[in-house]
């Protein structure tokens, strides 16, 4: 059986990646609770809601940088990438994961800077 943060990973690179909603069954839930406020509840939404992303951006890409687990909770740091060479946004995801499936979501994201004070990425 795999792990949350596999669930997690497998669902981004899988589902948002490649654009497998039709394997959607596989990680959110049917009833997901969304706290992101673009996409609706469920996993119907949320599928029409990668499907017509991806149809506007089919070179984007998340790019896990780590994940962090507890309890029910799986974070995910990303570099999302609307297509390649873009500077893209930092995210970061948060899933509550029961069941094996993933049944609430929260996510927060900040632009890529072309320069940072410290030099250092943000990603």
């Amino acid at each position: 059986m795999r792990t949350k943060t596999e669930l997690v990973a497998e669902y981004l690179e899988t589902v948002w990646n490649r654009g497998r909603t039709d394997l959607a069954a596989d990680y959110p839930a049917e009833d997901l609770a969304q706290h992101n406020p673009n996409p609706p509840d469920g996993r119907a939404a949320l599928v029409e809601f990668i499907d017509g992303t991806r149809a506007q951006l089919p070179g984007m890409r998340f790019t896990v940088e780590r994940t962090v687990a507890e309890a029910d909770l799986v974070a995910a740091h990303s570099h999302f990438a609307p297509e390649p060479g873009a500077r893209g946004v930092a995210v970061v995801d948060i899933f509550r994961v029961a069941e094996g499936l993933i049944v609430e979501h929260w996510d927060v994201s900040e632009a890529v800077p072309d320069a940072t004070a410290s030099g250092r990425e943000v990603v």
